[in-house]
């Protein structure tokens, strides 16, 4: 005889939460959380770049408002984004006295923000966290939708956690300390949110090169709140990407097999532009895009500073795609514009299967292009 017995855990989880944008917001967040508290303690995770410019002046004003706070920093870099440096940071967080009650507060790029995420998600079994952006890429694009990852010696973000932040701090104004460089990367993120979701935002791009590569900060503005309602859009509608938020990594699967060829030396936005070039020209092999909008989309890539090109081996390159997380099977899945501001889809599937042998054919006309 067997005795069944049922777990019922069926519940309704609201994950909810604010973001919020504006020109010198960093100082005013003591004060916001001293009015809505989002635990007992808080502690800083930063970067050690960042430490000085602006991790000691935000504990300084959590001080000034008698609010419990510590600060901790990681050595600046993609190396950081590791178990061993989880494994640090749960450390640091015991030594200064965190319970489950406690907050983390990632103040950084992607990096901190996606190993702040994950450290949170599993200290004491899950704590809340607050992402405070402090790079283009960031403020657009990972600070947002709950993905909390840490890489590999395989590949990235192969370690994580879907787990929501609990607010989100953007300061535009952070961008001014930003190299030159780190914020053209940004950049690549912004121009994919035009390709895959929004002409008019591409248009818009196209017309305000100049004034938002001098960082004016009415452009600026426009291009972080349209590109935050974008991602929120998707991720509202698919939190736990198992369909459409998958648009969001257009030109992403070959761009993380760039970086992984190149020992991560390359910034996430130039793996994400020649990512971009390759995935647009793969869709207008296969029919989905038209050849004359692919290189349109190029052209305002390559305005902004950003590269198309990067040199690889495509044998390599290939072994290197089958660790992206969009694998399905042993098939190797990508997906692709339709027009500027529209995705395509097949039966309502937007992640699309090719095979290496297309693979091959099409990254040799592009590398002899």
């Amino acid at each position: 005889m067997i005795e069944n017995i049922r777990l019922n855990l069926q519940r309704v989880i609201d994950e909810s939460y604010d973001i919020l944008i504006g020109y010198g917001l960093l100082e005013n967040i003591p004060l916001d959380l001293k009015r809505n508290p989002l635990g007992n303690k808080y502690a800083i995770i930063t970067d050690s770049n960042l430490k000085d410019l602006y991790g000691e002046k935000l504990l300084e004003r959590f001080r000034e408002e008698n609010l419990n706070a510590c600060l901790i920093d990681v050595p600046a870099g993609e190396e950081s984004k590791s178990l061993d440096t989880v494994g640090y940071l749960v450390g640091k967080l015991l030594e200064n006295n965190l319970d489950r009650k406690s907050a983390v507060i990632a103040l950084g790029g992607g990096v901190v923000g996606d190993l702040s995420g994950f450290t949170a998600s599993i200290f004491m079994r899950g704590i809340p966290y607050i992402q405070v952006p402090t790079t283009l890429l960031a403020q657009v694009d990972s600070s947002i939708g709950g993905k909390t990852a840490v890489d590999t010696i395989e590949g990235k973000n192969l370690i994580g956690a879907f787990y929501q932040p609990k607010k989100v701090y953007i300061d535009p104004s952070l961008l001014k300390t930003l190299p030159k460089r780190e914020f053209i990367s940004g950049l690549a993120e912004v121009i994919k949110y035009g390709v895959i979701y929004d002409r008019k935002f591409f248009e818009y791009l196209e017309k305000n090169i100049n004034e938002i590569k001098r960082l004016n900060e009415e452009k600026l503005l426009h291009i972080i709140r349209t590109s935050c309602i974008i991602k929120k859009s998707v991720v509202e509608e698919d939190p736990r990407d198992e369909n459409k938020r998958a648009i969001l990594n257009y030109g992403h699967t070959p761009a993380h097999a760039l970086e992984r060829l190149s020992g991560y030396k390359c910034l996430h936005g130039e793996a994400v532009s020649v990512g971009m070039r390759i995935s647009g020209w793969i869709a207008v092999r296969k029919g989905f895009w038209s050849l004359d909008e692919w290189e349109r989309q190029n052209r305002l890539i390559e305005s902004f500073g950003l590269p198309l090109e990067m040199d690889f081996e495509i044998e390599e390159f290939i072994k290197a795609l089958y660790y992206d997380k969009k694998v399905e099977g042993g098939t190797l899945m990508f997906v692709f514009p339709k027009c500027i501001g529209e995705m395509a889809s097949i039966n309502g599937k937007y992640k699309i299967p090719v095979s290496e042998k297309e693979l091959r054919i099409f990254l040799r006309e592009l590398v002899n292009n």
